[in-house]
């Protein structure tokens, strides 16, 4: 039971993440995973496939998208459940001897569900395959069951209660399958990600990864820069701005996902829904270099080498500039500790492996990076990531050189990653840190910003 693709009509939960025409895309490329499935299926049993179409222009448009070796019929009128009815009767009529109804947006099936369902047919009178959101994504009969499809509210989270409800009322034998996650929503992305189509569509791709949180001055130049280069897809990860940056992320043909404020857990956020085979961190107020994906794949590509970043530099004039790029660089080559405002990036299965990033609250990038290393060597790319120097002008280059190693001091010392970030992000207070690593009784007292 399939839907014409127009933007707009297809997938339209999803069209504040991905944009009409994305959704339009995701949906379409569900329907190809379903299709490829039931192939598979197809290969090893004696069944017979057809497409009920609804929406569609005319015959041509509809042959032009599912191609020519599927019967495609409409769908006619009616609710979903009379729209499933008639087809099931005519399927009978036909010759038919049992009937499996599917819809093409649950990432999760596969053939064996499919056979599954045909092997439950053998005994019961119905199968059904319950999905997560309270409906179903496949119901199979025996014979024609009209009362199933009866007094249903279809789009509703009671679809499969309701459903149920009419079986027992009439006695009627229903098997269930495994319960699956259709994709609806952006908390249902993730379930993309691991079908072969999305996969295949991601192989060789650079999936840019930018968390958000009031950057609209910022942002408008780096996504300008990344989408120059055409990356696999640019994922924008906001933490619940107040100001125009969603609606820039939006107009930049940016993925757009909305959760809890947090680096760390924004990053995975974004990780979660990637589908190209690398990952590129982004902070929003970096520039990212020409031909940086070629940069990516050709760094990573080198012996022993697990992840990567590209060298560092600061806009803006200010006393001191050069020596600040000049030690930064030093410390990604030499000690292999590039930090997040140098655009780290990894192999996608290397960082599932590693399970993402810690969800701290401040030097998220300094643990994941200690730990990579672990798997091999970090490099540089051989050009540069070009960041914001406002923090740097705003506090003076000394003064912001020496909260940054004051913070890093405190975390090598045990100090509490909810009490760094405070004092980080309020540096003119006054703060102790206090070293929570067992057996170390001596504060570290800072009071370089008294108000």
């Amino acid at each position: 039971m399939l839907k014409f693709p127009r933007p707009g009509t297809v997938k339209t939960r999803l069209v504040p993440a991905l944009g009409a025409h994305r959704a339009c895309e995701l949906y379409c490329s569900l329907v190809r995973h379903t299709l490829t499935e039931v192939e598979r299926f197809k290969a090893s049993a004696e069944v017979a496939v057809e497409a009920r179409l609804t929406d569609a222009p005319d015959e041509a448009a509809a042959r032009a998208w599912l191609g020519g070796d599927i019967v495609i019929r409409d769908q006619d009128d009616g609710d979903l459940g009379q729209r499933m009815d008639r087809a099931v009767q005519v399927a009978f009529a036909e010759g038919a001897e049992t009937v499996a109804v599917i819809g093409g947006d649950c990432p999760q099936l596969t053939d064996r569900h499919l056979a599954s369902a045909f092997a439950a047919l053998e005994q019961a009178e119905a199968v059904i395959g319950p999905a997560a959101d309270g409906g179903y994504y496949l119901i199979g009969l025996r014979r024609p069951l009209p009362t199933l499809f009866r007094g249903v509210s279809w789009g509703g989270a009671d679809v499969l209660a309701q459903t149920l409800a009419n079986a027992r009322a009439f006695a009627i034998e229903i098997s269930q399958l495994a319960t699956l996650r259709d994709l609806d929503v952006p908390d249902d992305l993730p379930l993309w990600t691991q079908t072969p189509v999305a996969r295949a569509a991601g192989r060789g791709g650079v999936s840019v990864v930018i968390p958000t949180l009031n950057e609209q001055e910022q942002l408008p130049a780096t996504l300008a820069a990344a989408r120059r280069e055409h990356p696999h897809e640019i994922i924008v990860t906001d933490g619940g701005s107040t100001d125009r940056t969603l609606e820039i992320a939006r107009r930049h043909d940016a993925l757009v996902l909305e959760g809890s404020a947090g680096r760390a857990r924004q990053m995975n956020r974004g990780a979660a829904v990637a589908t190209g085979e690398y990952l590129l961190f982004l902070h929003a107020d970096t520039v990212l270099p020409a031909i940086y994906p070629s940069l990516v794949k050709t760094t990573l590509a080198r012996p022993g080498v697990v992840g990567g970043a590209f060298r560092f530099a600061v806009s803006g004039e200010f006393l001191g500039r050069r020596l600040i790029e000049r030690g930064t660089n030093w410390r990604a080559r030499y000690r292999q500790l590039p930090y997040g405002d140098q655009g780290i990036f990894v192999r996608a299965d290397t960082f599932a492996q590693l399970g993402g990033y810690a969800d701290l609250p401040i030097m998220e990038d300094y643990e994941f990076v200690q730990r990579l290393r672990r798997f091999g060597r970090l490099a540089l790319a051989p050009a540069a990531a070009l960041t914001s120097g406002r923090r740097w002008r705003e506090l003076g280059p000394l003064r912001t050189l020496l909260v940054n190693q004051l913070v890093i001091l405190g975390y090598c010392l045990g100090v509490s990653p909810v009490r760094l970030a405070d004092w980080y992000h309020r540096p003119r207070s006054w703060r102790t840190f206090r070293p929570t690593r067992p057996g170390n009784k001596v504060p570290v007292t800072t009071s370089l910003f008294p108000e």
